[in-house]
């Protein structure tokens, strides 16, 4: 994907054809969707392009669409597409923060210039946030690796270091930890950030088409390949490649790997003429490799090839002082995707998640968050509910119940002291004794 891409949504196949002509004849780029929630997949606080999608569709509508949007990035331009008679609809989502709206029919003229003017606005905000990082704001790592324990620090400096190289990687980590998260974040902040990020799940590959699906094929190679085919190497060219699970890969691809690893080229199946790549390879495994390599289940040779770095990820064990603040802040994009209000999340709760071991991590982490933001019970391991506590004294469980519920708010609140402080019913002067009395730093919160 380049940059400044326009995400088009609309259940119409001919509408998404002749928008993506209309936006083609004018030099910009687009990627059309039938559903919603695949164009969701590509929003993110520093994606540089724009959304267009029409509001009435099956499944996740337009409007549900836009709200997902604007929490995971509160000023990403939306342009809404209307039928006639919903003007008065659309003119209550800009209140929600649509950027514009298009009532059908429209002229193909209408939608360029509204993009246009949208990617202007998302340049001059992604401009602005550039400056803000450099003058000690949040950079790309942090916000998509957050946590304040010493690991997280510790992974954050890792990142930057080897972002600014070429260097393959090998990602390490149990199940729910974030390697998927950590490679994209090294994706965005390194020098390829412009070029794809084509990920590749090794362990849901089908055995009898890995070769085809990776590498391609010219037409003929095999019974039904009608016409030739790039294969997902290809496809990320100038970008990153990132493979998942590799230790699930058959040890006889694995030395095709190898070639393409090591040689930087891949041959298409039927084709004796080498393709040369342009990419990073990023793999993952939650194994021990040198154990499997030991084993003769994994090819030692390329191991050595990939782990050129090695990233190792905690465990939320291992980071548990981050706990209250994933889990408030996984609370509120659930709220967010179920258009539900943001939970008030009491003390003991929060106590309850800090003091629990999550073996699935992050992604276990979430499902409880989930459960609470529907108003189910607490899914903790083990089947308990939130447990009794040992007695505290009074003035202790006022005041952790009091930093809880602050901290709370200015997660939900993306670190808005304005915000806060109303919800909480504090005066601003009220709120900043607080925060300074239990440790709290408004960076520590915002996006």
């Amino acid at each position: 994907m380049t940059p400044e891409t326009i995400l088009f949504v609309d259940d119409e196949e001919h509408l998404r054809r002749a928008a993506a002509q209309s936006l083609d004849l004018e030099g910009l780029d687009a990627l059309t969707f039938a559903d919603a929630e695949k164009a969701l997949a590509h929003v993110a606080r520093d994606f540089s392009g724009v959304l267009v999608t029409d509001i009435r569709m099956p499944g996740m509508d337009g409007l549900q669409l836009m709200r997902a949007a604007l929490a995971i990035d509160p000023a990403f331009p939306i342009v809404l597409v209307t039928g006639h008679g919903d003007v008065e609809l659309a003119v209550q989502t800009m209140r929600e923060g649509a950027y514009d709206f298009l009532e059908k029919p429209y002229a193909p003229s209408q939608l360029v210039d509204a993009v246009r003017r949208a990617l202007d606005k998302r340049r001059l905000t992604l401009e602005n946030r550039a400056l803000r990082r450099q003058v000690g704001g949040r950079d790309t790592v942090e916000s998509r690796l957050t946590g304040r324990s010493d690991v997280m620090i510790t992974l954050r400096k890792q990142v930057r270091a080897i972002a600014g190289t070429d260097a393959d990687l090998l990602i390490v980590g149990a199940t729910g930890t974030g390697k998927e998260v950590t490679a994209r974040a090294l994706h965005r902040a390194s020098a390829r950030a412009k070029g794809p990020f084509v990920s590749i799940n090794c362990a849901a590959l089908p055995e009898a088409l890995i070769e085809s699906e990776l590498f391609g094929h010219e037409a003929g190679a095999f019974a039904g390949a009608t016409r030739a085919r790039f294969g997902k190497f290809e496809h990320a060219r100038s970008g990153t490649v990132f493979l998942d699970e590799i230790d699930s890969l058959p040890l006889a691809l694995q030395g095709k790997l190898l070639h393409a690893v090591q040689n930087r080229e891949i041959t298409r199946l039927g084709s004796n003429d080498p393709t040369p790549l342009d990419v990073r390879f990023i793999a993952t495994s939650k194994i021990d490799l040198e154990a499997e390599a030991a084993e003769g289940r994994f090819r030692p040779d390329l191991l050595y090839r990939l782990n050129v770095v090695t990233l190792r990820l905690p465990s939320l064990t291992e980071r548990r002082e981050d706990i209250p603040r994933l889990f408030v802040h996984l609370a509120a994009e659930a709220a967010a995707r179920y258009k539900l209000a943001i939970p008030d999340i009491p003390g003991a709760v929060l106590n309850a998640v800090s003091a629990r071991d999550w073996p699935g991590n992050i992604r276990e982490l979430r499902n409880a968050a989930e459960r609470f933001t529907l108003g189910l019970d607490l899914d903790l391991p083990g089947g308990d509910q939130i447990p009794d506590t040992a007695p505290q004294k009074l003035a202790d469980a006022l005041g952790n119940h009091e930093k809880a519920l602050i901290a709370a708010s200015l997660a939900s609140h993306g670190g808005s002291l304005k915000d806060t402080y109303e919800s909480l019913g504090l005066s601003r002067k009220a709120l900043y004794e607080k925060m300074q009395k239990h440790g709290l730093m408004r960076e520590d919160f915002t996006e």
